[in-house]
Protein backbone atom coordinates (compact mmCIF):
# COMPACT_ATOMS: atom_id res chain seq x y z
CA UNK A 1 0.00 0.00 0.00
CA UNK A 2 2.81 2.39 0.88
CA UNK A 3 4.57 1.73 -2.44
CA UNK A 4 1.31 2.41 -4.30
CA UNK A 5 0.95 5.71 -2.46
CA UNK A 6 4.50 6.70 -3.36
CA UNK A 7 4.05 5.68 -7.01
CA UNK A 8 0.89 7.74 -7.42
CA UNK A 9 2.49 10.73 -5.68
CA UNK A 10 5.71 10.79 -7.74
CA UNK A 11 3.82 10.42 -11.03
CA UNK A 12 0.75 12.61 -10.56
CA UNK A 13 2.34 15.14 -8.19
CA UNK A 14 4.71 16.65 -10.78
CA UNK A 15 1.89 16.67 -13.35
CA UNK A 16 -0.31 18.62 -10.95
CA UNK A 17 2.46 21.15 -10.30
CA UNK A 18 3.01 21.52 -14.07
CA UNK A 19 -0.69 22.30 -14.58
CA UNK A 20 -0.55 24.83 -11.73
CA UNK A 21 2.41 26.50 -13.40
CA UNK A 22 0.73 26.64 -16.82
CA UNK A 23 -2.49 28.06 -15.37
CA UNK A 24 -5.39 29.16 -17.57
CA UNK A 25 -7.40 26.41 -19.23
CA UNK A 26 -4.49 23.98 -18.76
CA UNK A 27 -5.23 24.23 -15.04
CA UNK A 28 -8.96 24.95 -15.11
CA UNK A 29 -10.19 22.07 -17.29
CA UNK A 30 -8.38 19.13 -15.59
CA UNK A 31 -9.15 20.58 -12.15
CA UNK A 32 -12.87 20.98 -12.86
CA UNK A 33 -13.08 17.43 -14.23
CA UNK A 34 -11.35 16.14 -11.11
CA UNK A 35 -13.59 18.16 -8.81
CA UNK A 36 -16.67 17.02 -10.74
CA UNK A 37 -15.71 13.42 -9.96
CA UNK A 38 -15.43 14.42 -6.30
CA UNK A 39 -18.97 15.85 -6.42
CA UNK A 40 -20.29 12.57 -7.85
CA UNK A 41 -18.51 10.67 -5.07
CA UNK A 42 -20.00 13.02 -2.48
CA UNK A 43 -23.53 12.40 -3.74
CA UNK A 44 -22.96 8.62 -3.70
CA UNK A 45 -21.66 8.70 -0.13
CA UNK A 46 -24.52 10.87 1.09
CA UNK A 47 -27.03 8.54 -0.58
CA UNK A 48 -25.49 5.57 1.21
CA UNK A 49 -25.89 7.42 4.50
CA UNK A 50 -29.58 7.85 3.69
CA UNK A 51 -29.69 11.41 2.41
CA UNK A 52 -31.01 12.08 -1.10
CA UNK A 53 -28.41 14.22 -2.88
CA UNK A 54 -29.09 14.84 -6.57
CA UNK A 55 -25.98 15.02 -8.72
CA UNK A 56 -28.12 16.43 -11.55
CA UNK A 57 -28.92 19.48 -9.42
CA UNK A 58 -25.69 19.82 -7.42
CA UNK A 59 -23.05 19.30 -10.11
CA UNK A 60 -24.11 22.15 -12.47
CA UNK A 61 -24.38 24.54 -9.51
CA UNK A 62 -20.91 23.59 -8.33
CA UNK A 63 -19.40 24.01 -11.82
CA UNK A 64 -20.95 27.48 -11.99
CA UNK A 65 -19.04 28.33 -8.79
CA UNK A 66 -15.80 27.31 -10.52
CA UNK A 67 -16.53 29.41 -13.60
CA UNK A 68 -17.27 32.41 -11.41
CA UNK A 69 -14.14 31.82 -9.30
CA UNK A 70 -12.01 31.67 -12.45
CA UNK A 71 -13.38 34.56 -14.50
CA UNK A 72 -15.95 36.53 -12.48
CA UNK A 73 -14.80 36.52 -8.81
CA UNK A 74 -16.71 39.72 -8.10
CA UNK A 75 -19.96 37.79 -8.55
CA UNK A 76 -19.13 35.02 -6.08
CA UNK A 77 -21.60 36.10 -3.38
CA UNK A 78 -24.71 36.60 -5.57
CA UNK A 79 -24.01 33.39 -7.49
CA UNK A 80 -23.67 31.46 -4.24
CA UNK A 81 -26.92 32.92 -2.86
CA UNK A 82 -28.78 32.09 -6.09
CA UNK A 83 -27.48 28.51 -5.87
CA UNK A 84 -28.68 28.26 -2.27
CA UNK A 85 -32.17 29.29 -3.38
CA UNK A 86 -32.22 26.69 -6.16
CA UNK A 87 -31.23 23.93 -3.74
CA UNK A 88 -33.82 25.15 -1.22
CA UNK A 89 -36.55 25.03 -3.87
CA UNK A 90 -35.43 21.53 -4.82
CA UNK A 91 -35.77 20.47 -1.18
CA UNK A 92 -39.26 21.97 -1.00
CA UNK A 93 -40.20 20.13 -4.19
CA UNK A 94 -38.94 16.85 -2.77
CA UNK A 95 -41.22 17.26 0.22
CA UNK A 96 -44.31 18.48 -1.63
CA UNK A 97 -44.07 15.75 -4.26
CA UNK A 98 -43.47 13.14 -1.55
CA UNK A 99 -40.36 11.92 -3.36
CA UNK A 100 -38.28 11.82 -0.18
CA UNK A 101 -38.94 11.11 3.46
CA UNK A 102 -35.79 13.01 4.42
CA UNK A 103 -36.38 16.21 2.42
CA UNK A 104 -34.97 18.53 5.09
CA UNK A 105 -31.79 16.42 5.44
CA UNK A 106 -31.51 16.23 1.64
CA UNK A 107 -31.73 20.02 1.36
CA UNK A 108 -29.07 20.57 4.03
CA UNK A 109 -26.81 17.87 2.58
CA UNK A 110 -26.82 19.49 -0.86
CA UNK A 111 -26.28 22.91 0.72
CA UNK A 112 -23.24 21.50 2.53
CA UNK A 113 -22.02 19.96 -0.74
CA UNK A 114 -22.33 23.33 -2.47
CA UNK A 115 -20.36 25.08 0.27
CA UNK A 116 -17.70 22.38 0.56
CA UNK A 117 -17.16 21.41 -3.08
CA UNK A 118 -18.36 24.61 -4.71
CA UNK A 119 -17.21 27.53 -2.58
CA UNK A 120 -14.34 26.03 -0.51
CA UNK A 121 -12.92 23.95 -3.38
CA UNK A 122 -13.31 27.01 -5.61
CA UNK A 123 -10.28 28.45 -3.81
CA UNK A 124 -8.10 26.18 -5.95
CA UNK A 125 -8.96 28.69 -8.68
CA UNK A 126 -9.06 31.80 -6.50
CA UNK A 127 -5.57 31.17 -5.16
CA UNK A 128 -4.12 30.46 -8.61
CA UNK A 129 -5.77 33.64 -9.91
CA UNK A 130 -5.00 35.85 -6.91
CA UNK A 131 -4.22 39.41 -7.92
CA UNK A 132 -5.99 39.10 -11.30
CA UNK A 133 -9.09 41.10 -10.32
CA UNK A 134 -6.92 43.96 -9.02
CA UNK A 135 -4.47 43.80 -11.92
CA UNK A 136 -1.61 43.25 -9.47
CA UNK A 137 1.10 41.99 -11.84
CA UNK A 138 3.57 41.22 -9.05
CA UNK A 139 1.05 39.01 -7.27
CA UNK A 140 -0.16 37.37 -10.48
CA UNK A 141 3.43 36.37 -11.28
CA UNK A 142 3.84 34.45 -8.01
CA UNK A 143 0.28 33.07 -7.78
CA UNK A 144 1.43 29.71 -9.09
CA UNK A 145 4.22 29.64 -6.48
CA UNK A 146 1.79 30.18 -3.59
CA UNK A 147 -0.57 27.54 -4.99
CA UNK A 148 2.30 25.09 -5.36
CA UNK A 149 3.52 25.73 -1.80
CA UNK A 150 -0.01 25.17 -0.42
CA UNK A 151 -0.21 21.83 -2.20
CA UNK A 152 3.33 20.71 -1.39
CA UNK A 153 2.93 21.71 2.26
CA UNK A 154 -0.16 19.52 2.51
CA UNK A 155 1.41 16.57 0.71
CA UNK A 156 4.63 16.65 2.72
CA UNK A 157 2.77 17.02 6.02
CA UNK A 158 0.62 14.01 5.14
CA UNK A 159 3.61 11.93 4.01
CA UNK A 160 5.73 12.71 7.07
CA UNK A 161 2.75 12.11 9.37
CA UNK A 162 2.40 8.66 7.82
CA UNK A 163 6.12 7.89 8.05
CA UNK A 164 6.56 9.15 11.60
CA UNK A 165 3.37 7.50 12.83
CA UNK A 166 4.07 4.15 11.21
CA UNK A 167 7.83 3.68 11.31
CA UNK A 168 9.26 6.12 13.85
CA UNK A 169 6.81 6.51 16.73
CA UNK A 170 6.95 2.91 17.88
CA UNK A 171 10.75 2.93 18.03
CA UNK A 172 11.53 6.24 19.67
CA UNK A 173 8.53 6.96 21.93
CA UNK A 174 6.68 4.91 24.49
CA UNK A 175 3.95 3.52 22.29
CA UNK A 176 1.66 5.14 19.74
CA UNK A 177 -1.18 7.41 20.75
CA UNK A 178 -4.19 7.28 18.47
CA UNK A 179 -5.30 10.67 17.24
CA UNK A 180 -8.83 9.70 16.21
CA UNK A 181 -9.38 5.96 16.66
CA UNK A 182 -12.98 5.98 15.42
CA UNK A 183 -12.49 8.10 12.31
CA UNK A 184 -8.96 7.12 11.29
CA UNK A 185 -7.37 4.34 13.39
CA UNK A 186 -4.00 4.70 11.67
CA UNK A 187 -3.49 8.37 12.54
CA UNK A 188 -1.35 9.01 15.61
CA UNK A 189 -0.60 12.10 17.66
CA UNK A 190 3.11 11.44 17.11
CA UNK A 191 2.51 11.30 13.36
CA UNK A 192 0.51 14.52 13.45
CA UNK A 193 3.26 16.48 15.17
CA UNK A 194 5.86 14.86 12.93
CA UNK A 195 3.87 16.03 9.92
CA UNK A 196 3.64 19.57 11.32
CA UNK A 197 7.37 19.82 12.06
CA UNK A 198 8.80 18.17 8.94
CA UNK A 199 6.07 19.43 6.62
CA UNK A 200 6.77 23.00 7.70
CA UNK A 201 10.53 22.56 7.37
CA UNK A 202 10.34 21.12 3.86
CA UNK A 203 7.85 23.79 2.75
CA UNK A 204 10.20 26.48 4.06
CA UNK A 205 13.12 24.87 2.22
CA UNK A 206 11.20 24.80 -1.06
CA UNK A 207 10.08 28.38 -0.51
CA UNK A 208 13.69 29.38 0.08
CA UNK A 209 14.61 27.85 -3.29
CA UNK A 210 11.75 29.70 -4.99
CA UNK A 211 12.93 32.97 -3.41
CA UNK A 212 16.00 32.91 -5.70
CA UNK A 213 13.71 33.56 -8.69
CA UNK A 214 10.62 35.17 -7.18
CA UNK A 215 10.05 37.99 -4.70
CA UNK A 216 8.30 36.05 -1.94
CA UNK A 217 8.39 36.46 1.83
CA UNK A 218 9.93 33.56 3.72
CA UNK A 219 7.87 34.54 6.76
CA UNK A 220 4.74 33.99 4.67
CA UNK A 221 6.18 30.68 3.44
CA UNK A 222 6.75 29.64 7.05
CA UNK A 223 3.14 30.51 7.91
CA UNK A 224 1.93 28.54 4.88
CA UNK A 225 3.90 25.50 6.03
CA UNK A 226 2.44 25.76 9.52
CA UNK A 227 -1.13 26.40 8.35
CA UNK A 228 -1.25 23.56 5.86
CA UNK A 229 0.38 21.12 8.26
CA UNK A 230 -1.86 22.01 11.19
CA UNK A 231 -5.19 22.35 9.39
CA UNK A 232 -5.12 19.77 6.60
CA UNK A 233 -5.62 16.66 8.82
CA UNK A 234 -9.00 18.06 9.94
CA UNK A 235 -10.13 18.13 6.31
CA UNK A 236 -9.09 14.52 5.92
CA UNK A 237 -10.97 13.50 9.06
CA UNK A 238 -14.11 15.35 7.99
CA UNK A 239 -14.44 13.20 4.86
CA UNK A 240 -13.54 10.14 6.95
CA UNK A 241 -16.59 10.97 9.06
CA UNK A 242 -18.83 10.80 5.99
CA UNK A 243 -17.23 7.55 4.85
CA UNK A 244 -17.62 5.94 8.27
CA UNK A 245 -21.29 6.95 8.36
CA UNK A 246 -21.75 5.51 4.86
CA UNK A 247 -19.81 2.32 5.67
CA UNK A 248 -17.23 2.73 2.88
CA UNK A 249 -13.44 2.73 3.06
CA UNK A 250 -12.72 5.14 0.21
CA UNK A 251 -14.80 7.71 -1.64
CA UNK A 252 -13.94 5.96 -4.90
CA UNK A 253 -11.39 3.83 -6.75
CA UNK A 254 -9.86 6.45 -9.02
CA UNK A 255 -6.32 5.93 -7.68
CA UNK A 256 -5.06 2.58 -6.34
CA UNK A 257 -3.95 3.07 -2.75
CA UNK A 258 -5.21 6.65 -2.73
CA UNK A 259 -8.98 6.17 -3.01
CA UNK A 260 -11.13 8.55 -5.01
CA UNK A 261 -11.01 12.19 -6.04
CA UNK A 262 -12.70 13.32 -2.83
CA UNK A 263 -10.04 11.48 -0.81
CA UNK A 264 -7.34 13.44 -2.65
CA UNK A 265 -8.78 16.91 -2.16
CA UNK A 266 -10.22 16.58 1.36
CA UNK A 267 -7.15 18.24 2.89
CA UNK A 268 -5.99 20.27 -0.10
CA UNK A 269 -9.15 22.33 -0.51
CA UNK A 270 -8.84 23.63 3.04
CA UNK A 271 -5.13 24.31 2.61
CA UNK A 272 -5.56 26.45 -0.51
CA UNK A 273 -8.45 28.29 1.17
CA UNK A 274 -6.41 29.15 4.27
CA UNK A 275 -3.41 30.17 2.17
CA UNK A 276 -5.60 32.41 -0.02
CA UNK A 277 -6.91 34.36 2.97
CA UNK A 278 -3.47 34.41 4.57
CA UNK A 279 -2.17 36.21 1.49
CA UNK A 280 -5.15 38.57 1.51
CA UNK A 281 -4.58 39.42 5.18
CA UNK A 282 -0.82 39.86 4.82
CA UNK A 283 -1.09 41.83 1.58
Amino acid sequence: MFLKRVLITVTLGPLAILLVYLGGLFYFVPLVIFLAIAVVEFTRISTKIGWRSSVIVLLPLVIVQYIVAQWFPQYTAPTLVASFVIIMCYGLWLYESERSQTASADWLTMTAGLILLGWVAGHFLRLRGIGTAEGNEALIEVAWVWTTLAMLGTWFADSFAYLVGKFVAGKFVLGKHKMSPRLSPNKTIEGYFGGVVFGTMVTLLIGYIFSYWYDISLVTVLLIGLLTSVVSPAGDLSISLLKRQAGVKDSGNLFPGHGGALDRIDSLMWSVTFVYYLLILTG
